[in-house]
């Protein structure tokens, strides 16, 4: 763990070894008489992504007067401890160094159980896929009342894959709840395996719309432009193509030859960027694009911009496509996943095939052409969003789902 992290962690106040109160005892800081539900999330990082993020908030927001939050991460580093600093919410770390299956992987889980026997835990909420695997059985072991698995995604990642999949739908059997995030992924999880209909939940992302507001649509601050230039914002890593950067840039031609003044933001960085790079450079599209890597002020540069885009192969509910939208941008994204469930094609936004270049060149410039058509997609995304998305809205169907379990298992 690199200075930065470990000053974080300093400041956050960590103490793996000890945990809050005991099950049905009081937990400080919720006044004289009030007995807190005591709650630990479990994630694999705290670098910047679309599940951290969610997580990463929800424990923040969860009212700290009913709530105790402890985040336990497999390894804890990343940007997201800095918004962790100040906050209620206690962080620790697991990490099965060599594998969930070797040795020091089976002490973890272990160790892990220990922790959460002898704080008394009510709910364990594992949120992704490398902490279901640790967290639900170290959660049975130690007969946490409620186990909420989750799965964020269309099964895309490469450990669906092999057998450690049987494993972790046998893991999952064992948990209370299944939690998604979008009706598509629930759709999928029931599809592919043998779950109770009623055990296999949806709760959507929120996004934080006071955050997102109108901003200021000033860009000198960040590059020198002309009037007729148009700004058109992809938010996603490069960690590979499922956000779907090739087929972007592969279209990028088709858009610049009818409207040479079009500029492609792309913020996010990963291990394909260099490859990115390389396909804008072979196309000869560079003075087009400009890669500005991972930000912090993704609010403010998307108030800058006049489209969104996100064309991925694969999603499960995209925080990117909801910011997008939070800002009032015209959005044009993939017929994927959750992306349905945000995007009312031709009226909050439009949906395109995935992979498929000429279709996406196509929608982005509808748009282009029809500045009042864009504008009226990004009022009615705008409003609803903020009606069905927001992180108010998460917390409280997070709430009524942790009292369900809560008073079916008898853990009140």
């Amino acid at each position: 763990m690199d200075s930065s992290n470990e000053q974080a962690l300093e400041s956050l106040a960590v103490d793996s070894a000890t945990a809050p109160g005991s099950r049905g005892g009081r937990a400080s800081g919720g006044g004289p008489g009030v007995v807190r539900r005591k709650v630990f999330f479990l994630l694999d990082s705290l670098n910047v992504g679309g599940t951290e993020t969610q997580a990463v908030e929800l424990a923040i927001r969860l009212d700290s007067e009913r709530y105790a939050v402890t985040l336990g991460c497999l390894r804890a580093r990343g940007p997201l401890l800095e918004r962790l600093a100040g906050s209620a919410v206690s962080v620790c770390e697991f990490y099965p160094k060599g594998g969930f299956d070797s040795i020091r992987g089976m002490y973890q889980m272990f160790r892990l159980a220990n922790f959460l026997r002898r704080g008394g835990f009510q709910i364990v909420h594992t949120h992704d896929l490398y902490a279901n695997l640790l967290g639900i059985p170290a959660a049975v072991i130690a007969r946490v009342p409620v186990i909420i698995s989750s799965q964020r995604d269309l099964s895309h990642l490469g450990l669906y894959q092999t057998r450690r999949r049987v494993w972790l739908r046998r893991l999952q059997k064992r948990s209370t709840a299944v939690l998604t995030n979008a009706g598509a992924v629930r759709d999928a999880v029931l599809a592919e395996n043998h779950f109770a209909p009623e055990k296999v939940r949806v709760i959507h992302n929120g996004v934080d719309m006071q955050k997102f507001a109108y901003g200021s649509r000033d860009r000198e601050w960040l590059k020198q432009a002309s009037a007729r230039e148009k700004w058109i914002a992809l938010v996603g890593n490069m960690h590979s193509d499922v956000k779907g950067h090739p087929w972007l840039i592969a279209a990028a031609g088709t858009i610049t030859r009818e409207f040479p003044e079009t500029r492609f933001l792309l913020m996010g960085d990963g291990e394909q960027r260099k490859d990115y790079e390389r396909q804008v450079a072979e196309l000869g599209l560079g003075r087009h694009f400009l890669f500005l890597g991972r930000r912090d002020d993704v609010p403010r540069v998307l108030a800058c911009c006049d489209i969104a885009v996100l064309p991925s192969k694969a999603e499960g509910l995209p925080n990117a496509v909801l910011e997008y939208l939070a800002v009032g941008l015209p959005t044009v994204a993939t017929r994927v996943g959750g992306n349905a469930e945000i995007i009312q094609d031709g009226k909050t936004g439009l949906l395109v095939p995935p992979e498929d270049s000429s279709a996406l060149a196509e929608a982005i410039l509808r748009l282009l052409r029809d500045p009042g058509f864009a504008t009226s997609l990004g009022k009615n995304g705008r409003e609803y969003v903020a009606a069905e998305f927001s992180f108010q809205k998460m917390i409280e169907n997070t709430d009524q789902l942790y009292t369900e379990l809560l008073h079916s298992r008898g853990a009140e």
